[in-house]
């Protein structure tokens, strides 16, 4: 496999399984060097560090809740200690509740942006500094389609992701002086094992309403962040790229 990556360091949230351990597998299969983030789970965090190792590649895992600036802090540290800088931020990291609006309260709205959006931008004012010394850098958001169609139950967590588009194409334009891309991956329905938490998939995103009559792989969710990450991508910047089988026409 080609080593497009090799030289780079990555570090991708929420890495411990489905969408996010594919992306980081994905990206140290090509030479990066890996920091594999989860919030609480350093059996599944483990694994996959282990697997990339085991594969001749490198990698590193580090438990941290990306809502806590001084956890993130410690992550970011950690990451350049080890691997002498930060290359690739993959903010992936999120979570899925589905609860009507009626019946949210303000906690649990707190909750969801706290990871999607504060999370982003906590990670990127502590990853961006050292990017800077390093020459540039890609940044790549994990959005969701459900912020443009519209999903019942979803209201916090389609908020969480308007706001991480609006936070990257901002950021495109202030870091583009820089070198530093900024872009959203935008998923529909993706084969994925859903946490109980997550509920049963909406059915606005259901296989009925995707004109090519499948849920996406994972593989192609990462193949998506591999592109704007990589140097293909380095003249798109503050773009979302929809990958959603036609569900959404963006």
């Amino acid at each position: 496999m080609e080593q497009t990556f090799a030289g780079k360091v990555a570090l991708v949230t929420g890495a411990g399984k489905n969408i996010g351990r594919t992306i980081a597998l994905d990206l140290a299969a090509r030479g990066a060097s890996l920091v594999i983030n989860g919030r609480s789970d350093r059996t599944a965090v483990d694994g996959v560090v282990a697997e990339i190792n085991a594969a001749g590649g490198q990698a590193i895992g580090c438990l941290a809740d990306v809502s806590d600036p001084a956890a993130t802090q410690l992550m970011i540290d950690d990451a350049v200690a080890a691997f002498g800088g930060i290359d690739i931020l993959v903010s992936n990291a999120g979570l899925r509740r589905q609860t009507p609006f009626l019946e949210m309260d303000f906690s649990e709205w707190r909750e969801i942006l706290s990871v999607a959006l504060d999370g982003a931008f906590i990670l990127a004012r502590a990853a961006v500094p050292h990017m800077l010394g390093r020459g540039g850098g890609a940044i790549v958001a994990l959005s969701g389609i459900s912020t443009h169609v519209g999903t019942p139950n979803r209201c916090h967590v389609s908020a969480s992701k308007a706001g991480l588009e609006g936070l990257m194409r901002a950021l495109a334009i202030e870091l583009a002086p820089h070198g530093i891309t900024c872009n959203n991956v935008a998923p529909g329905a993706v084969d994925t094992v859903r946490g109980a938490s997550a509920g049963a998939l909406p059915k606005t995103l259901t296989d009925r309403g995707i004109p090519l009559g499948r849920k996406a792989a994972v593989e192609e969710i990462s193949a998506a962040v591999r592109f704007l990450a990589g140097p293909d991508g380095r003249y798109i910047t503050g773009q979302t790229l929809h990958v959603n089988g036609g569900a959404f026409l963006g």
